[in-house]
């Protein structure tokens, strides 16, 4: 049962038997883990989570692994026969939510479908992350981050439609895809509370792109108009003398008069062709000429300071080193250090973002080093020693 004392996480409790592997599973288990969950990776003996080999040259235990696997312990079990398959199943017996991020069918080839867990535990949640979903003619293709940014229209959309299409540098379907599944799971642990069963959820990267999109995708589909935020005629990123700025003339009564004083030049909204948004939506090339070429004689903070006397919207464009230093990461309490065995240093990670005031986050458990708690898991579902030795000689645990 949950610890239900003033000093417990909120997921104190609740145990995950934790399939995932890459980042849509793991970032989605992380947050478990995070929030008191005890969660078991179980990963493949000798090696395990693919991105534990993601970067060239930096081991098993490179800062990608560790950036998505804290407050995770790692059962390296061999899948492949019977003995490894009854592991799981006593693990089942006794977990609340088992999660994946296979293709659809995996799980079910090994025996591992929601129609056998839920036979062994009727309380079990079963939680699926995919590229495109469990049906449907993508149902077999691999689901991939870019590949989903590619088929839900996100990489189509651009500020510039002069600009090459390009990926976006981040992971942006994997995240969102990993905390869509998070909240399904979530929901489902709320409604067992009042009916005492389980229910299988399933979350693919395709669906989280497409909801990325709400407002664009509503506005095309009732109005056959398209909405592109990025391509507002007074906002954008402009080239300073010593980097960039990005600028939102937005939210005021009249944003380019302000944009104009903040720049020092006559207030171009006098002008008829310039007179309100819809004359400047035709006119954006023009407008964005002007701001890129007076923007880019004097820096950044003299822009800044300009545009913030007008309280209009601004900031710099920063690097991500620049942003992890920033006095604000700092006071949100963003990065942590996580002591690991045997590594001279510590792992310095990203907090989630969750600030709670009682039973938040906690870090329990580094990122584990491939196989590092099978031992004690076996020992927790009542296996003795000599069975947990044999076991392991036999390669069905490392």
């Amino acid at each position: 049962m949950p610890d239900s004392s003033a000093t417990a996480q909120p997921l104190t409790g609740i145990r995950v038997v934790d399939f995932t592997q890459v980042m849509l599973g793991p970032c989605c288990t992380q947050i478990l883990g995070d929030f008191g969950a005890d969660v078991i990776k179980i990963e493949k003996p000798k090696s395990g989570d693919l991105s534990r080999w993601s970067v060239a040259g930096e081991g098993g235990d490179n800062p990608v692994f560790q950036s998505l696997n804290r407050n995770k312990r790692s059962l390296a079990l061999d899948l492949r026969g019977e003995v490894g398959k009854a592991i799981v199943r006593d693990l089942v017996i006794k977990a609340d939510v088992v999660v994946s991020n296979f293709r659809p069918g995996v799980m079910e080839r090994m025996g591992f479908g929601y129609a056998d867990l839920v036979k062994l535990n009727p309380r079990i949640i079963y939680a699926q992350g995919s590229g495109f979903g469990p049906t449907g003619p993508n149902v077999h293709k691999g689901g991939q981050d870019v590949l989903a940014q590619a088929l839900s229209g996100v990489m189509a959309r651009k500020a510039d439609p002069h600009q090459p299409l390009s990926i976006y540098a981040t992971a942006l379907a994997d995240f969102s895809a990993g905390m869509h599944l998070v909240q399904g799971i979530l929901l489902a642990l709320l409604q067992r509370a009042r009916t005492g069963r389980g229910q299988s959820i399933d979350v693919s990267l395709y669906d989280s792109m497409l909801s990325m999109q709400m407002q664009e995708a509503a506005m095309w589909m009732m109005r056959k108009r398209e909405l592109n935020w990025a391509a507002m005629p007074l906002s954008g990123v402009f080239p300073t003398t010593d980097g960039a700025l990005v600028l939102v003339g937005a939210f005021k009564e009249n944003p380019l008069r302000d944009i104009c004083t903040a720049l020092g030049i006559e207030d171009l909204s006098q002008k008829p062709h310039l007179k309100d948004l819809t004359a400047q939506m035709k006119s954006r090339d023009e407008l964005q000429t002007i701001f890129r070429q007076n923007f880019s004689r004097n820096t950044t903070a003299h822009w800044i300071e300009r545009l913030e006397k007008q309280d209009l919207l601004c900031a710099p464009v920063r690097s991500l080193a620049e942003a992890l230093d920033d006095e604000q990461t700092a006071a949100n309490g963003m990065v942590v250090e996580v002591k690991r065995n045997g590594a001279n240093e510590p792992a310095r990670l990203l907090a989630p973002p969750i600030h709670m005031s009682g039973g938040g986050f906690e870090v329990r458990h580094a990122p584990p080093a491939l196989g590092e708690h099978s031992k004690q898991i076996l020992a927790e579902l009542g296996y003795d020693a000599a069975r947990i030795e044999k076991l392991t000689a036999d390669g069905v645990v490392q």
